[in-house]
């Protein structure tokens, strides 16, 4: 159901009137959306090809978590009313990530997401993974399938998922069911717009237990899965593996960056990938390895994943701590990077971009105006694009929905 904004009088929208050009990209309007002192994740975005800006979020409630959505066309002054997607179904789990979130061949909009286990476990971490799916441009969501096709009382989460050119909705999420120390990634598919899925498939090695999943799928179909593997019990790595057939089958990982990072934790931090019009893949990570220094890294693949370029360091502040990098990449192979840059005294968002298909990068660009996290980026075949964070605006969390264009560029 479509929620009116009258019922929910924390939240405020606002526009911000901002027109920024370099000589490659233009910097449009901002919306921000004032959820008070309410916690809410980062934004889970995307923009169709009509212009329209579709996002999804958590919010923190006192007795349980939801899941909102909201479409924003294009040239509008205000932000639409937002749909709550779980008001009559479970609660979110927890709001330390974002949802999940496609568009499908047909206008679908697809939103994973995880829920508590019920019947309650005796492992207070134990969550299902959840699909749900909107016919209607999202204006209302069915109700939501159960992904994973077990019943053990554990973690299933860290989910992605993308839209093949055929319409198949792929998934990925990291799963504990063959025990709390050996967690994998997991697969699976939807052939029918989300009415059911696959049988689960269980990927090659140990993933590292909470770096996210992330997903994409090339013209010709490849679909691609990157996640952090734990390689010889030691080393923190990001890695990729493809399916050829639709996700029925997926090659052994191959690892990007060959980073040799020994951490014996889980860094929280995940990879994101894309790939652009003539089937060049890109990956985005952070990582810390071999020289213990902290580091946004791209690297480049065109032969399919199966071997990658020397990585590329994209942040170039030495007194900043930069984190958590998102990628959109347009058919032109227009790059397009977020992240944060932390310090004792600063929370920031920068963005930097690629004309070349990722060779040469312009110098980052601060976009935030008060301490930002959540950083989140999208871009459409037309080359117009999204990015989002969150800022944090004493008593208030505002999220920032920023408009961005290429200009043409030969």
């Amino acid at each position: 159901m479509v929620t009116s904004t009258v019922v929910f009088l924390w939240f405020s929208f606002t526009l911000v009137a901002r027109a920024e050009t370099t000589h490659e990209l233009l910097l449009g309007q901002q919306l921000s959306i004032n959820h008070g002192s309410k916690k809410v994740s980062g934004a889970a975005i995307e923009i169709d090809e009509e212009g329209v800006r579709h996002l999804a979020w958590y919010e923190a409630g006192k007795d349980r978590h939801e899941l909102l959505y909201v479409s924003i066309p294009p040239n509008v002054d205000t932000v639409p009313s937002t749909v709550h997607v779980n008001t009559n179904g479970p609660s979110v789990a927890a709001i330390h990530q974002s949802p999940g979130l496609a568009i499908g061949t047909t206008g679908e909009v697809y939103l994973s997401w995880t829920s508590p286990q019920s019947p309650l476990s005796k492992n207070p971490f134990a969550s299902t993974l959840r699909l749900s799916t909107s016919k209607d441009q999202g204006q209302t969501f069915s109700t939501p399938i159960t992904v994973n096709d077990d019943a053990t009382p554990t973690s299933h989460t860290f989910d992605n998922l993308c839209v093949d050119p055929k319409g198949a909705v792929h998934f990925a999420w990291i799963d504990e069911r063959t025990g709390k120390r050996q967690p994998k990634t997991y697969v699976t598919r939807s052939l029918d717009q989300g009415q059911s899925v696959a049988k689960n498939l269980q990927l090659e090695g140990n993933t590292c237990v909470c770096c996210r999943t992330a997903l994409t799928s090339a013209a010709n179909g490849t679909v691609y899965v990157a996640w952090r593997q734990i390689i010889d019990d030691k080393f923190r790595e990001t890695v990729v593996a493809r399916s050829k057939d639709g996700g029925q089958t997926y090659s052994s990982p191959v690892i990007v960056g060959n980073d040799q990072w020994n951490f014996p934790g889980c860094p929280h931090r995940p990879a994101t990938i894309s790939v652009d019009g003539q089937g060049r893949l890109y990956v985005t990570w952070y990582t810390e390895g071999p020289d213990d220094v902290p580091g946004i890294y791209l690297a480049m693949s065109d032969d399919e994943g199966q071997t990658f370029s020397p990585r590329k360091k994209l942040n170039v502040s030495t007194s900043t701590f930069p984190d958590k990098p998102q990628m959109a990449v347009d058919p032109l192979g227009r790059v397009l990077v977020v992240w944060e840059e932390l310090s004792p005294v600063r929370h920031e968002i920068f963005l930097s971009y690629s004309l070349d298909r990722g060779l040469t990068f312009s110098p980052p660009q601060k976009l935030n105006a008060a301490k930002a996290q959540h950083p989140a980026i999208a871009v459409n075949q037309r080359g117009q694009g999204v990015v989002s964070w969150v800022e944090h605006a004493f008593p208030n969390n505002v999220m920032i929905v920023q408009d961005l264009k290429f200009l043409n560029h030969k």
